[in-house]
């Protein structure tokens, strides 16, 4: 009866949206087609000007960052854009140099993320059992991260200091005088470097990870208790399962940050030459640029590697994201 009466109204009035059955007496539209009417033609003014100056400024950079990476391009030479070819990238996968900063860059990335993660973990459910202070110990962890590369680099490089330094200190005090070179040993300094990330940014692990803590419904935790399941099961079983979520969009970040750790180890030895053991590849690529000698092409050749790299991090993000309908 409802199909007949649909076809009935179509065929008198010529529209084929489907007509309400829900009492009302409006019709639904089901065209995705794009408007382009007065709203569309009054709305340009708010974005198209910041659309055009982001397109050129950051995308246009990138664009034009890779077709110097296809010249020889090196600050005293102009570029010859008729011969473009990709030595620069051969050049590159052929580099002692930089094949040992990309595994530097990749250890500094897994390791940091990885103990940010079970650090901010830990933070947080030690946050959740509803401790006194709860606020106070909350912004005491997380006050790290609204510190610049630069303030913590200078502080860690006075607790490194091998002669007065707080940890050598302490170790002395302990009865070893022989204590490590923090900055300048090559088999320690990148675990020096990781140290003082996760120290920075374990803060926002915690954040991230007591948000996800607080959503997982009560109802959760009594049923497993009920079901006579420890502590230790409990959180195994029931509570990080459902982290899930969490872990990833810290991940994201926390993986982001360790790509931009270039502020960090400039401030921290005082050059882009940093010692031998911790050079990544954002530190080989100012130094291409700006180094003696320098080769512009190949520091542009090395960052389009570091956005391919930014992008195999957030590409799997932006899917889930994209999956889980909230793009």
């Amino acid at each position: 009866m409802i199909e007949q009466l649909r076809d009935t109204y179509r065929k008198r009035t010529g529209n084929t949206d489907d007509l309400r059955t829900d009492g009302g007496t409006a019709t639904e539209r089901t065209s995705s087609r794009f408007d382009m009417g007065p709203d569309f033609l009054r709305s340009l003014p708010f974005w198209l000007p910041p659309f055009l100056v982001m397109g050129f400024f950051v995308y246009g950079a990138i664009a034009w960052n890779f077709l110097v990476s296809l010249t020889d391009y090196n600050s005293f030479v102009p570029p010859t854009y008729s011969h473009l070819d990709f030595e620069m990238y051969t050049r590159a996968f052929s580099d002692p140099t930089f094949l040992a900063a990309t595994k530097n860059t990749f250890v500094l990335l897994v390791v940091f993320t990885v103990f940010c993660l079970l650090v901010g973990l830990g933070l947080a459910i030690l946050i959740d059992q509803k401790i006194r202070f709860e606020n106070t110990f909350r912004t005491i962890y997380l006050l790290p991260m609204s510190l610049s590369f630069v303030v913590t680099a200078q502080f860690w490089l006075w607790m490194y200091n091998y002669s007065d330094g707080p940890i050598n200190v302490i170790i002395r005090g302990i009865g070893i005088q022989n204590p490590p070179h923090w900055i300048s040993d090559p088999s320690i300094v990148l675990g020096s470097v990781v140290l003082a990330l996760v120290w920075q940014f374990s803060g926002y692990a915690m954040v991230v990870y007591l948000a996800g803590l607080r959503a997982i419904p009560n109802d959760h935790f009594e049923a497993a208790r009920v079901d006579g399941a420890s502590t230790y099961r409990l959180y195994r079983r029931v509570v990080i399962p459902q982290l899930k979520g969490a872990t990833i969009s810290a991940s994201v970040v926390l993986m982001v940050f360790g790509l931009k750790a270039f502020d960090f180890l400039y401030s921290l030895t005082g050059s882009y030459y940093p010692p031998k053991g911790s050079d990544i590849l954002a530190t080989m690529m100012v130094r291409q640029a700006f180094g003696s000698p320098n080769n512009t092409a190949y520091a542009a050749a090395i960052g389009i590697m570091l956005f391919l790299l930014a992008l195999v991090v957030i590409a799997p993000y932006l899917t889930y994201q994209y999956k889980r309908g909230e793009l």
